[in-house]
């Protein structure tokens, strides 16, 4: 892993960007890992764009400010593409794409000319058939650890289950679905 490895997310309001990178900062730290895990603030509200950031290291990490080069940029929501630059300042030749979208990596490219590395998976699918919801946060996770290697799927797993356990703790079909999400996701993720 990179000295410091940034993550962008864009998601719409009520999507989860915001918990998904929490969640996988609360994961990284988990195992000893340096994080920065936060929000974009702007007009909220269901359905509207957000943006999250994940820094993660095995050094401390001494940058205080938003991530313009991500090294990865995750994408929960694919009619995103349409309104914002979702590739904005992700590297071409090292950057890497992970979309949310039942169309191929070649179908991706074809559409927004990025020239990186992309990986998609059908999260809101896969979300649909686990939780009942579609709330892509989870199986994006799953995703993003298969893609990056920067936690091994049973970290992942592991520190979400403690986590979800606190928030879920009367409602086990959440936890439960949402780990389910994870795993598939992990596995189901194309790239080219």
């Amino acid at each position: 892993m990179r000295e410091v490895f940034e993550i962008r997310w864009h998601g719409r309001g009520g999507q989860g960007a915001k918990t998904a990178a929490l969640l996988f900062g609360d994961a990284c730290l988990a195992t000893g890992k340096y994080i920065q895990a936060f929000p974009e603030y702007g007009p909220e509200r269901m359905g509207a764009p957000v943006t999250s950031f994940n820094r993660i290291s095995s050094k401390p990490i001494r940058i205080h400010s938003g991530i313009e080069n991500p090294d990865i940029v995750v994408v929960l929501d694919f009619t995103l593409i349409q309104q914002v630059n979702v590739c904005e300042g992700l590297d071409e030749k090292n950057g890497i794409l992970l979309i949310n979208t039942p169309k191929t990596p070649n179908e991706i490219r074809e559409k927004i000319g990025f020239k990186g590395k992309i990986f998609t998976v059908d999260a809101s699918k896969i979300a649909m058939e686990t939780i009942g919801r579609n709330i892509p946060n989870t199986p994006m996770m799953g995703a993003l650890v298969k893609v990056t290697k920067i936690l091994t799927l049973e970290e992942l797993l592991q520190d979400t289950r403690k986590k979800l356990e606190v928030k879920f703790r009367n409602r086990p079909e959440i936890i439960e679905g949402n780990l389910k999400a994870i795993e598939r996701a992990y596995y189901e993720v194309k790239g080219d």
